[in-house]
This record gives structure tokens, sequence and C-alpha cells, in this order.
């Protein structure tokens, strides 16, 4: 599996999937390892997509530092994946607590950007916030749903600040188009996936300054793609839409009857948005 070295010595893995000019692709979690990401429905076959292990997941060591799991500091693991791969520009995709890393590092490196794909992405890093009371409206679209009373019901006792692993369990489906095989499959292949260690250090205190990447971002002039799925619990899609007006050339999509993970509710619908604007 090919590797690179962060600026500061760690050793970080990457998977390369497909031909072409390469893609480079952060996951979510946050700090989770890539393979939830799969090959993005398909998408490989049209970019080389370059699947990253942040540091502390997946193949990638370990950081002598847990400080360095902060998603400021992260944006120099970015930059010397660029340089690993003598990339003067490329184009970034990024998947929910990703894209507040692909922000960063677009608001401090905008000419090494040439496309931003945001793909139902977290919008901590801008300051946008959904309620509690914005979520419930979302949640009751799937009233119609086998599982929607346990589920919205645990909602409820979340919202109302009852957060327990039970709760967090029951909602398990809102974060799919369709409560599936496929879906559960693809939820249960995540467990155990995420450092936690990491993650409870990502957003830590000095991480984000809200106000200093809007202005950034409204400066940045590259083409950007800001996909929310229709029913997505975790990013809801008026959010979404409140980060894509932070852009000057951005196209924001709604993907119908899709989660948190579009790619997976409707791999042919999510290429087919992807891909084009990609190139």
């Amino acid at each position: 599996m090919p590797s690179f070295s962060a600026h500061d010595g760690t050793n970080l893995a990457y998977r390369a999937y497909g031909e072409g000019t390469p893609v480079v692709c952060l996951p979510g979690g946050p700090m989770q390892d890539s393979d939830y990401l799969g090959e993005l429905g398909g998408l490989s076959a049209h970019r080389q997509l370059i699947m990253v292990d942040p540091r502390g997941t997946g193949r990638s060591a370990t950081a002598e530092d847990a400080a360095s799991y902060r998603c400021d500091r992260l944006v120099d693991d970015v930059e010397a994946l660029r340089e690993h791969l003598g990339l003067d520009r490329f184009d970034l995709l990024a998947h929910c607590a990703g894209a507040n890393l692909a922000v960063l590092y677009a608001a401090r490196h905008p000419d090494r950007v040439g496309r931003l794909a945001l793909i139902t992405p977290s919008t901590f890093a801008v300051g946008i916030r959904a309620t509690g009371e914005a979520r419930l409206e979302l949640a009751r679209l799937r009233k119609g749903e086998a599982w929607f009373g346990t589920a919205f019901a645990a909602l409820e006792e979340i919202v109302g600040g009852n957060v327990t692993d039970g709760n967090l369990k029951a909602i398990d489906p809102f974060f799919y188009g369709r409560w599936d095989a496929a879906a559960q499959a693809h939820h249960a292949a995540q467990a155990g996936r995420r450092n936690e260690e990491a993650a409870a250090a990502y957003g830590g205190e000095g991480a984000y300054d809200p106000e200093a990447t809007r202005t950034a971002l409204a400066a940045f002039d590259a083409p950007v793609l800001v996909l929310a799925g229709e029913v997505d619990l975790n990013s809801i899609p008026s959010a979404v839409a409140e980060f894509a007006e932070l852009f000057p050339d951005a196209e924001f999509v709604v993907q119908l009857e899709a989660g948190h993970f579009p790619w997976v509710d409707d791999a042919g619908r999510f290429v087919a948005t992807t891909a084009p604007f990609l190139g």
C-alpha cells in the first residue's frame, strides 16, 4: 500500500483506485479510515481516487503528539500528500467531517485546489449549526417506514439532551435513504474504524476560526460542488445549502432519497452528479 511522510515524520497511507488525473478524497468520522468510502459508487471509473487514511487510522501511523489530530493541524498532512504526488494543483473531494479539513486547506492554499467537492459535509468549520427542531422536522419525512417509531423516539431523547449509546444506535436508519441490507452492511462495516482519541481532538479548542474561514472562502474562486442528501439527518440540506452560499462559484445539489452516504443509496445518481463536475 503506498504511503508518504508527513512534515513531522508520521507515515501516512493511502489507496489509489482507477486511473487518470487524481482526486484526493478525505474521509469523515471524524478520524475514520477511508475504507467506508469504497470507490464512491464507481467514481473510480472516471478519475483516479486517492483515498487517504488520516494519521492514527487504518494503515497510517499513530501520531506521537495527540494534539496533531486537530483539524487545522491536519492541513499540513494534505499539503504533504500534494507534494508527494507531485501535483501543482489537485481536485479535492471530502465527505462529512472531512469537509472541515478540506475547507481549511482551501482557505490556506487556495491556489492548490482545482475543484472542490463537498459531499454531505459537516459545517462546523464555518460556524453553521443545525437545530434539534430542524433535525426532527427532517426526520418526520420518514414516518411511513417500519423502524420510524423507535428511531424517532430515540431522536427526541437525544435532542432533549439524553444522549445514550442505545439512543444513538436506534437512530442509525436515519442516515441512509433506505435501511435495507446494503445500508445495514455498510453501517456494520464501520464499527471500530474510528480513532476515538483523535476524534476528540479533531474539533478541539482552536481548531476552527469560522469568521476567518468564511472570509477566505468568499475569495475562493475555484468551482465547488456541495452535495446534500435529501433525508440526511447528519448534514441536513438546509444547513448544507447555507454552506454552499459561502462560495462565489458553488453548485448546490440535493440527491433525492439519499441520506449521509449518497453513493450507497444510489451509486448511479451520485456518479452522474460528481463525475461531470470533476471532469
